[in-house]
């Protein structure tokens, strides 16, 4: 019974690609294969763009962002004007619950329209980078025996 319940949940890191539209993925898909092939072809320009991924904020800071300053507005004009507004606290705390759970709420289309990445996105481009940049080349091929060497050399190139 469990088991049946908890597959209808998506993947934590699939449920916002498949809660958004097909364009809207499309076009964030598109972006990354058009700055991986600019990339490759201005190779001295990786580093920044790397810099600039590693502030980019996905769409669950960015969604988290925004429900934690209309919970905690709602919340202060609830307490000081008037106790109408602690709707807003409720009602943002259970898109977000939503969110947590099937990937979807309703900010999410508007913020997936705009470009708002998911982490998964953003790692897939700065991984793309980092391959062309050559950071991968020095791990041993899989055919090496040393398993602890293949590993760190990997970690050393993750990082």
């Amino acid at each position: 019974m469990e088991e049946a319940r908890m597959a209808r949940l998506p993947t934590t890191t699939g449920r916002v690609t498949d809660a958004s539209s097909d364009a809207a993925n499309r076009r964030i898909e598109a972006d990354i294969a058009q700055s991986v092939a600019f990339h490759a072809d201005h190779p001295e320009l990786i580093d920044r763009r790397l810099v600039e991924l590693d502030r980019e904020w996905d769409t669950e800071r960015v969604l988290e962002a925004n429900a934690a300053t209309l919970a905690l507005g709602g919340t202060v004009l609830g307490i000081l004007e008037d106790r109408r507004f602690l709707a807003l606290p409720i009602l943002v705390t259970g898109f977000l619950l939503q969110h947590a759970l099937q990937g979807w709420c309703p900010p999410l289309p508007v913020l997936r329209r705009i470009g708002v990445r998911t982490a998964r996105e953003i790692e897939r481009e700065r991984t793309a980078l980092k391959a062309l940049r050559g950071d991968f080349a020095a791990v041993p091929a899989a055919q090496s025996r040393n398993g602890k060497a293949r590993a760190d050399a990997a970690l050393r190139a993750a990082s």
